[in-house]
């Protein structure tokens, strides 16, 4: 497998008009989780990946992993259990971070939570090039982090973990001790997505990389995202100068998503070993994706499209606008352009 990822995934509940939880008459079904988000975009892209979770033996499970899997994901490492639900949740059509945005989650007792050390794989979960996590999972129970904690520790032919942040304080019991955890994974992994935003409210980081680098020494690549700015990397070597990339604008629909988008993007990028600023770029391409879409769950960007507009020069890309429906438009480009 190029990438195995493991957590929870939801069915969301989307709304089919604006307005309050309560004043909304129906929703439309979707599907919504970081790490199956990961897997379905990279498995859409051509990727072979792996997603480890557990649902419940309902229908709702039955329809998580029908949809995921039918993105040409493998699910063999997808356990069912029949004494616990999977989880949903349902969301209002308003955008995170507003008074109007409320999420009601209903994942307490969920099947993904009791996932542990004792019932996943842990060979399985080791069988990629890169095993992608997400601070989330260690959020759902004492043996979410157990789990969490043995497959970022050290081990032989242990692949490049990923790790995106994630942090999610109403998740966590007491924000201190998700703070605390999230950073202890962090510094246990090779690969680390976080926002500039989380990382000042969980850790109180306000002088940027730098800063970050002095929290987080360790792991070789650090990724801070900083929303509609751009995002930079830091490598580990002294010598290493951090990278930034200013993203494109983009006309946004919603940003549920766009971070998980980002991370499978500059995973791709990873995966193909392209340079430092590409893999900056193809992230904020496939975050666009996931902006101007509705759903939690988009689908990437045309592999041909993509890598034009990633090699585009720095003019070129600093003008670029995207809104909605432009990964369907630049699909037709490809159609007619062998």
């Amino acid at each position: 497998m190029d990438v195995v990822t493991l957590g929870e995934s939801m069915v969301t509940f989307l709304p089919t008009r604006p307005g309050r939880l309560a004043d909304v008459p129906s929703f439309e079904r979707s599907i919504g989780g970081a790490e199956s988000n990961v897997a379905c975009m990279l498995a859409a892209a051509g990727h072979s990946v792996r997603w480890i979770s557990r649902l419940g033996a309902d229908g709702f499970g039955d329809h998580l992993v029908e949809r995921i899997g039918a993105y040409g994901v493998d699910v063999s490492q997808v356990h069912r259990d029949p004494g616990r639900p999977t989880g949903v949740y349902f969301r209002t059509a308003g955008e995170r971070g507003t008074d109007a945005h409320e999420v009601a989650y209903y994942r307490a007792g969920s099947a993904a939570s009791a996932m542990s050390p004792a019932d996943v794989d842990l060979t399985t979960a080791r069988s990629g090039r890169i095993l992608h996590l997400s601070g989330i999972t260690a959020a759902l129970s004492p043996g979410c982090l157990d789990l969490l904690l043995e497959l970022t520790a050290p081990a032989p032919g242990r692949p490049l973990v990923s790790f995106d942040v994630n942090y999610r304080p109403g998740l966590w019991r007491s924000a201190d001790r998700g703070a605390e955890v999230l950073l202890e994974l962090a510094r246990r992994a090779d690969l680390v997505f976080v926002g500039a935003d989380e990382a000042r409210e969980a850790w109180g980081i306000t002088g940027g990389v730098e800063e970050m680098r002095g929290l987080l020494p360790a792991p070789g690549t650090l990724v801070v995202k900083d929303g509609a700015r751009g995002a930079t990397l830091s490598g580990r070597s002294a010598d290493s100068r951090a990278a930034f990339v200013a993203a494109p604008h983009v006309d946004v629909v919603a940003t549920t998503g766009a971070g998980d988008a980002f991370a499978a993007g500059f995973l791709h990028a990873t995966l193909r070993d392209l340079p430092v600023g590409a893999r900056l770029r193809h992230g904020h391409l496939w975050a666009a994706a996931a902006l101007t879409t509705p759903a939690d769950l988009a689908a990437p960007p045309a592999p041909g499209h993509a890598d034009r507009l990633a090699a585009l020069d720095d003019t070129a890309w600093g003008t670029l606008r995207l809104g909605p429906g432009w990964t369907r438009a630049e699909a037709e480009e490809e159609v007619r352009t062998p």
